[in-house]
């Protein structure tokens, strides 16, 4: 993967939407969105229930790549605040197994306030690491650099008359909004206005592809 700066550190982002930061050791993810099936099904709107274990699969597949130390959630891990609760077995049992096998930080989103301690690891409402602050949602005149979810932002383009859509990542001069990994999330236009307007100067979608970055301007 080809890695990029950002507030003077470096990152390596995965076509996954995982971001890698080595000098923290750190892995960061947003939006996993854990159990929406099971909360869709609670409403009578059935979905395939595989969505967390998929989910959480491609987390440790992303700690393993990496040799990551830390995790950092950054926000809306569990699609409500019982989520945790409702895990499968088999999924509980593999988060629980990475919880305890690094630092993990599950940072609050508007999802899951109140979400409750049940599958390891610590809960907090934001992080200072460094020079940068982890959060969920991006406030606009933050002053220092920041990492932050919520959006699930997308990069939609026509390419040779067919529409292709793929999770990005989007930074500006002193912003980075995660893409959404869980497997059962939708997405936002990079171009859409409650995205651009939280984006200062230089503002550019990312979208990590094999051995390549792919770079696009984002008029904010």
């Amino acid at each position: 993967m080809v890695p990029f700066s950002f507030a003077g550190e470096t990152f390596v982002p995965s076509a996954e939407g995982a971001l890698y930061w080595p000098a923290q050791q750190a892995l960061l993810v947003a939006d996993l969105h854990l159990e929406k099936a099971s909360w869709y099904a609670r409403l009578g709107q059935l979905l395939p229930p595989y969505d967390s274990h998929a989910t959480l699969t491609a987390v440790a597949a992303e700690l393993e790549r990496t040799g990551a130390s830390r995790v950092y959630c950054l926000g809306d891990s569990f699609h409500d605040r019982f989520g945790c609760d409702r895990l499968p077995d088999q999924s509980r049992e593999l988060l629980v197994r990475m919880t305890a096998q690094v630092d993990w930080v599950w940072i609050i989103g508007n999802h899951d306030p109140g979400f409750a301690d049940h599958c390891g690891g610590r809960i907090v409402e934001e992080v200072e690491a460094g020079p940068i602050v982890l959060r969920h949602e991006a406030v606009r005149k933050e002053p220092r650099g920041e990492i932050s979810g919520h959006y699930h932002p997308k990069m939609r383009l026509s390419v040779r008359g067919k529409n292709v859509s793929r999770r990005c990542f989007v930074m500006s001069s002193s912003k980075i909004i995660m893409p959404a990994f869980g497997s059962l999330t939708g997405g936002l236009d990079v171009r859409h206005p409650e995205i651009v307007k939280q984006l200062d100067g230089g503002a550019q979608a990312l979208v990590p592809v094999a051995d390549r970055l792919l770079r696009f301007p984002i008029a904010a």
